[in-house]
């Protein structure tokens, strides 16, 4: 929308933009600063943004693009969804969502609104699971959600650098110190390496697994199979292989 040429229309326009930059600039501090009040390395940092990214990210994972774009609808659908119900959950809920297992995080004010949002999930198309970590209490604050986001940067350049590990296969969600894994590890060593990794980085508290051993052919490289229709699925969606794991931090 353009604003009018007088002085206040002006005057806001310029506001707003300064805001705006001035709220990145002091969350790009924040994250860089991080490293050095906990004990990082900025430069891992980036390194791990960094890898996490690239147009072959999603073609090398596990699930491969197919299932990155079914995942990336689903969660979109379940977006849309808490937004007709209650906007409250799209603010202060999050998303992850592997192969139709979908992992909710974040705070909700009371047990109801925590019951609806999961219950609301659960009835999107293609959902196979809902992991529901949802903690009922306060919204995050600013300077905690910065510290786990500098945590999730962290633990992912760790796996990144790790040969044993495949790291694309790991999808990291911090909610108050506490590490969420989701995805598939190629073996049970392969999953303790990383579960072994999250509980010495550095402020985690807890760290929680949904990660499922999947040996054999990566879904990536194997050839296009029509998916099987409702009717030659009984009970579909159906349940989830994997068994959430936590790890407390010691």
């Amino acid at each position: 929308m353009l604003l009018p040429h007088n002085g206040a229309g002006f005057s806001l326009g310029w506001g707003v933009g300064v805001m705006s930059r001035y709220r990145l600039f002091f969350g790009v501090v924040m994250i860089l600063a991080l490293p050095v009040v906990l004990g990082g390395c900025p430069a891992a940092i980036v390194g791990g943004l960094a890898a996490a990214g690239g147009a072959g990210y999603a073609a090398n994972q596990e699930r491969g693009v197919g299932g990155s774009v079914d995942d990336f609808s689903i969660k979109t659908n379940i977006q849309s969804a808490w937004m007709q119900a209650n906007p409250l959950m799209q603010t202060n809920l999050n998303i992850t969502v592997y192969e139709g297992r979908t992992l909710l995080t974040g705070t909700a004010p009371n047990p109801e609104f925590k019951a609806q949002a999961k219950e609301i999930a659960s009835r999107v198309p293609g959902v196979r699971a809902v992991y529901d970590e949802i903690e009922v209490g306060p919204p995050e604050g600013a300077w905690q959600g910065t510290k786990d986001a500098w945590i999730s940067s962290r633990l992912r350049t760790e796996l990144v650098f790790n040969a044993s590990i495949r790291s694309v296969n790991y999808t990291i969600e911090t909610v108050n110190k506490s590490v969420y894994l989701i995805g598939s590890a190629r073996s049970q060593v392969e999953l303790d390496g990383a579960t072994t990794m999250a509980r010495n980085t550095p402020e985690v508290k807890r760290v929680v697994s949904f990660v499922e051993i999947r040996p054999g052919v990566p879904v990536a490289a194997q050839p296009a199979v029509p998916p099987p229709s409702r009717a030659q699925v009984p009970g579909a969606p159906a349940a989830a292989p994997a068994t959430a794991v936590e790890v407390e931090k010691l």
